[in-house]
């Protein structure tokens, strides 16, 4: 019995240590920042896609993407992103109701990766309808 819960405790030991030895998931985006340039208020909607690779050794899970205001919608992917592969935040800006001229806004992505926060920029210039 004693040797059974020695050799189960070294087992777990050793597992611990292979688990650690891995790296954790790691969020690459290609850009973090999108400039929409002009767009005219009689088109207010605009929308640009961050791509991200997990570089990391576990699955990357984005827990959440928050936009610094309402008129920005991030969606991204709910699955787990395994190694090496890619995923996205799509980002939409919708100006319908704001004044017209430059905005900047921030979408903040959390993650289980080593670096846990990421964020993400987009601005541009709606332009006033005539």
């Amino acid at each position: 019995m004693m040797k059974k819960l020695i050799f189960t405790a070294v087992l777990m030991v050793c597992g611990m240590a292979v688990t650690m030895a891995q790296k954790p998931a790691q969020i690459k985006f290609e850009k973090t920042t999108h400039n929409f340039g002009s767009f005219p208020e009689s088109n207010p909607k605009v929308t640009c896609t961050f791509s991200f690779t997990n570089e990391g050794e576990q699955p990357l899970v984005i827990n959440q993407a928050i936009a610094s205001c309402g008129c920005t919608v991030p969606e991204y992917t709910k699955n787990p992103v395994k190694p090496g592969e890619k995923g996205e935040i799509k980002v939409t800006y919708n100006g319908a109701g704001k004044f017209p001229g430059h905005f900047k806004k921030s979408i903040t992505v959390r993650t289980n990766g080593a670096v846990e926060m990421t964020r993400l920029y987009i601005e541009g210039d709606m332009t006033e309808a005539k």
